[in-house]
């Protein structure tokens, strides 16, 4: 199956260093589904007649949102590459996905949206956790 992002770095004209392009790959692919999910997650909380009990649910869901969105970029630059950035923005979306899905799961017995989010949060996590054991 064909990955824009797999294709992307394949295109990519200098050489990528010893990076694992397949980590790399799924790491932003995780990032950008998981930033959906939590938009989505977000908006589906301010529909629910409940909404005042999901306030820390729609924050982490933007939040990690907002985190997710920023590592897919940061990720998918290569010129001028900073091990030490790229290092810390992994961590930061590792911990932000963590609270999101920790967060969301706690809502998952009555709000479907929250389960498909927290799902796509622990996949998010792994995936950056993945990349980060494997930059060394």
């Amino acid at each position: 199956m064909s990955s824009t992002v797999r294709d992307m770095i394949a295109t990519y004209p200098a050489d990528l260093g010893g990076i694992d392009q397949g980590k790399l790959t799924r790491c932003i692919e995780e990032c950008i589904a998981c930033a959906q999910a939590c938009t989505a997650c977000a908006d589906a909380c301010l529909s629910e007649g409940m909404v005042g009990d999901l306030t820390k649910c729609i924050r982490t869901d933007m939040d990690c949102a907002d985190i997710c969105n920023a590592t897919a970029s940061v990720l998918s630059r290569h010129t001028g590459y900073d091990a030490h950035i790229t290092a810390a923005i992994l961590q930061a979306c590792a911990v932000a996905c963590k609270s999101c899905g920790d967060e969301c799961a706690a809502h998952a017995d009555t709000h479907e949206h929250c389960r498909v989010c927290a799902e796509a949060c622990r996949s998010c996590e792994q995936a950056c956790l993945e990349l980060l054991a494997a930059l060394g």
